[in-house]
């Protein structure tokens, strides 16, 4: 069998996608390149093609470094600028795509780590790192640990240096991004005069000439951004800061037209070694460091699992569900989502008939558990008190399902009266309508959880705490394991 000593490294920004087989002496072994884009799905869907063609069974994990903010402890994505994935479970869908764990970070932490190891950070304790590309990433080191914070510290490029400037992405002012960054580069450009094919190189040959115009840009351009790092040098007293992207040779060689001038905020500004190859190096180095995931959708040799969701209707089990698929990535299966194209190809049916389709959904849900890989995760939701008990045991022992954990929704009879009826004029032919209301405030006054297996209770009045229901699913089911 061969030795996993490899990963994946994929570094994720607003104009390139970048991806590469590294070593774990963090060489490069093959790299491919895509453009980036701005919709999250078609950006996920380049990366997963880069990752196939990339993928071997000597490589370990991925790891993907990501614009914005991001929860690294969590693998979760909070927003981004230039490329938003927030709206993407990006580590559960490659790690269910690929079988393999994956790590994410933001883009200059993976950065930083990879200039550490092997740039411009050696033999450096404490470090800070601007990344100057479409954008403007940041990364701090103390102790050759990076800082997170509660989880985003870092952000080095929403500094503010002018309170009426530009609106940033982030939606405050002033932002050093919106001014030191390749895509304000262009715009001071732009201002000038000067066309789009004006670059930067060109203008340090236009200024050495003497071109006032060309000046003027760098100066526009460099301001601000020593602003920020004698800022961040006041904040953390580095070693070292270092300029980094894919303009971060250039930024550096602007500074010259804006030296510091506060002797108490000085610091070596380097640039950094490794060019675009650092956030690729770093991502696959970090993923191959990494504790092993426990979060894979889909777990070779593992049993099937499955988070059962229950309440009675209107009890808000579909925006649960929903809520722990887009956290977690796990594929979620629901009775209306099965049954709701029957109902409209066949124009509505009456109540015994919309029964009978329910049944069939309910079998048709297991079937496809049944069908799925070993190690599988499903969330299934439904009131589960809908059929006998042995129903259920049966289509799971069918399916192959040997751990289940379930989430209880529920809420007061006169509450769930009145989302049942507030939402009467959505619903397709077949469900039951308003003669229903008196039957489901008796069934609320009876209903209860399955008690099959470990039980989250859920009161859907009160804010829905996610982040408590994701992690008491991982800490169980890997119990469970």
């Amino acid at each position: 069998m061969p030795q996993k000593s490899m990963a994946i490294g994929i570094d994720i920004g607003g104009t390139n996608l970048r991806a590469a087989r590294i070593s774990g002496t963090g060489e490069i072994l093959k790299r491919l390149s895509e453009k980036s884009a701005p919709d999250p799905e078609l950006v996920l869907g380049r990366i997963a093609d880069m990752v196939r063609l990339l993928d071997t069974p000597e490589v370990a994990a991925i790891g993907v470094g990501v614009p914005g903010r991001v929860d690294a402890r969590r693998g979760a994505v909070l927003s981004g600028g230039y490329v938003n994935l927030a709206s993407v479970a990006l580590a559960q869908r490659l790690e269910s795509m690929t079988g393999k764990p994956v790590i994410l970070d933001n883009d200059c932490n993976m950065a930083l780590a990879a200039e550490m190891a092997l740039g411009a950070g050696r033999g450096h304790d404490n470090i800070a790192m601007f990344t100057i590309g479409t954008g403007i990433g940041g990364a701090v080191v103390q102790n050759r640990r990076i800082i997170r914070g509660r989880a985003t510290a870092g952000q080095l490029g929403h500094i503010t240096v002018d309170v009426n400037g530009e609106v940033c992405a982030c939606g405050r002012r002033g932002c050093v991004e919106t001014t030191s960054s390749g895509t304000a580069l262009g715009r001071h450009i732009a201002r000038a005069g000067f066309g789009p094919d004006v670059s930067v190189d060109q203008l340090f040959v236009r200024d050495a000439a003497g071109d006032i115009k060309a000046r003027g840009i760098l100066e526009a351009w460099a301001r601000p951004l020593r602003a920020a790092i004698d800022t961040t040098v006041a904040m953390f007293d580095p070693d070292v800061v270092l300029l980094g992207g894919g303009l971060g040779r250039a930024a550096h060689r602007v500074l010259g037209h804006a030296p510091a001038l506060a002797p108490w905020y000085r610091c070596p500004v380097e640039p950094a070694q490794l060019g675009d190859d650092a956030g690729v190096i770093g991502a696959g180095l970090q993923a191959l460091s990494a504790p092993a995931s426990t979060s894979l959708s889909v777990q070779p040799g593992r049993a099937t699992r499955a988070v059962l969701v229950n309440g009675i209707p209107a009890s808000g089990k579909s925006t649960v569900s929903r809520g722990i698929a887009d956290r977690m990535g796990w594929p979620l299966l629901a009775l209306d989502t099965v049954k709701n194209p029957f109902l409209e190809v066949l124009g509505g049916a009456d109540r015994e008939f919309n029964r009978t389709l329910g049944r069939a959904s309910y079998q048709a849900i297991w079937s496809v558990v049944g069908d799925a890989p070993a190690g599988s995760t499903f969330i299934v939701d439904a009131w589960f008190g809908f059929q006998p008990r042995q129903v259920l045991e049966d289509h799971l022992r069918k399916a192959g399902v040997e751990h289940t954990v379930e989430i209880w929704c529920h809420a007061p009879s006169k509450v769930l009266a009145g989302r049942y009826g507030a939402r009467l004029g959505q619903r397709l032919p077949g469900h039951p309508g308003a003669a229903y209301i008196p039957e489901l405030i008796e069934l609320a006054k009876r209903a209860e959880p399955l008690r099959r297996g470990p039980l989250f209770d859920v009161d859907t009045t009160q804010p829905i705490d996610f982040d408590a229901i994701t992690t008491w699913l991982r800490a169980t089911l890997d119990r469970d394991d």
